[in-house]
């Protein structure tokens, strides 16, 4: 549901001169860059230790599974972003399938995922910042992060290729070297490189719920589909973005993965939060342990800078078509921002100061498996059912494939806690609740939120 800044369908092309800064300039390569920035290879270690413990060293492992899963959804993205070109994401495919209801509360439950996701990158540049200066603690790195992006968010800064540039330059640089330390400094015997990816029967569960909680890295591919009206051919090209996008990404995770276990099979860290540091400084020292934090809260700035002012558009686009509260929708007149919304959104970010990794990376997943459940499923409504594309070809590509991305969705959800489905239905009931409210018990559609202005 993240909102880029594109042109409505109904309005005229760009290249008929209505507004040069709407022109269809993005092409395949733009788009799995974006998508490879928004996941980052860095992300690895985002829950490293904690999937590496949990699944009993088969953290690649895990990773396979969640990169199967993530490209049948992927698969799932492309066939909508067919259908409805235009940007809004998961909420635009349900709502065009489903209808308004059912797509303001796909649309609601996605939110849980975006608006949490800023703060996950405050309290991981907080966590790695305090292993290289255990004297400061780590909430005080992330409050200082969460208000320089406040501050440049509010300026206007727009710097979102730039950033990207940069991080996927600087970040391709420290992984190609980290790959290259792990696999010349393998702690595991020759007959032993392969044990990671190889689970016994009783890792099978505890894979699948690492796999669940590794969907948290793939959430940068369902936003290339946003960027469908800024996009050449985007019934092709779009498509073809997402799922190379989700198969380098997902080969990228499985890689780093993979050349950590190498260098480092146990599954014992000092501290299981900030395990990246604990490799870095085994294979290249302190200086190179530093050199990966640099870069790491790099990645985590530029992900929090452009995810706060995303969501804070969406905040901002449903306050102006007064789905919430109309302050959400005003424009600051001097800065030309949405203040307001970028407040709201810092203050969830607050959270980093006294969260744990562990608890905020539960809930942002449900968010993210809500949408890519709905989708699959619209793909089968949309042209199996309303359509009646019933040839062997539609059946295998508008019906299998989904389905089983469905399946394979459903399946990362068995591996949820707890806690995640606490957080995840009563973010729900919130929402039918306010949807109940606005649209008296469903007698009228609630208000279409329009990304396009």
């Amino acid at each position: 549901m993240s909102a880029p800044l594109t042109s409505p369908p109904n309005t005229p092309d760009a290249s008929s001169g209505a507004d040069p800064s709407l022109r269809r300039v993005l092409g395949l390569p733009s788009l799995v860059l974006f998508g490879l920035t928004y996941m980052s290879p860095v992300a690895v270690f985002t829950t490293y230790g904690l999937v590496q413990q949990q699944t009993n060293g088969h953290l690649p492992a895990a990773y396979v599974v969640a990169t199967v899963a993530m490209l049948l959804t992927a698969h799932s993205y492309g066939r909508m972003v067919a259908a409805f070109p235009a940007a809004g994401s998961a909420y635009r495919y349900a709502r065009g399938v489903f209808g308004p209801h059912l797509g303001f509360l796909s649309g609601w439950t996605l939110m849980l995922d975006y608006l949490f996701l800023p703060m996950v990158s405050f309290l991981l540049a907080g966590i790695y910042l305090n292993s290289q200066f255990p004297g400061v603690p780590g909430w005080i790195f992330s409050l200082a992060l969460l208000l320089v992006v406040l501050v440049l968010n509010v300026l206007g800064v727009k710097v979102l290729s730039g950033v990207s540039a940069i991080v996927m330059a600087v970040t391709a640089v420290v992984i190609g070297i980290f790959v290259v330390l792990a696999f010349g400094h393998s702690a595991a015997p020759a007959g032993d490189v392969l044990t990671s990816f190889l689970p016994g029967s009783s890792d099978i569960s505890v894979i699948l719920g690492g796999a669940a909680i590794l969907a948290f890295s793939f959430l940068g591919f369902d936003g290339v589909s946003t960027m469908a009206e800024e996009t050449r051919d985007p019934r092709r090209t779009v498509p073809r973005g997402i799922l190379l996008a989700t198969l380098v990404g997902g080969l990228l995770f499985i890689l780093v993965a993979w050349s950590g276990s190498l260098a480092h099979p146990s599954t014992d860290f000092e501290n299981a939060d900030a395990a990246g540091v604990e490799l870095m400084v085994g294979l290249g020292g302190k200086v190179f342990s530093s050199i990966f934090v640099a870069v790491y809260v790099l990645g985590c700035f530029g992900s929090a800078l452009v995810s706060q002012a995303s969501v804070a558009r969406i905040l901002y686009a449903m306050g102006r078509d007064r789905l919430l509260p109309a302050p959400l929708g005003r424009v600051d007149a001097r800065w030309q921002t949405p203040v307001v919304a970028l407040v709201l959104v810092s203050a969830v970010g607050l959270l980093s100061c006294v969260l744990t990794l562990e608890q905020a990376v539960v809930m942002i997943n449900f968010g993210a498996l809500v949408a890519f459940s709905v989708v699959n499923l619209a793909v089968i409504k949309h042209y199996i059912v309303d359509k009646g594309e019933r040839t062997a070809r539609s059946v295998l590509v508008n019906a299998v494939v989904p389905g089983l991305g469905f399946v394979a969705t459903a399946w990362l959800w068995t591996g949820l806690t707890g806690e995640t489905f606490v957080v995840g239905f009563v973010w729900v009931a919130v929402g039918l609740i306010y949807l109940v409210a606005t649209t008296r018990f469903f007698t009228r559609p609630p208000a279409e939120v329009d990304f396009s202005e």
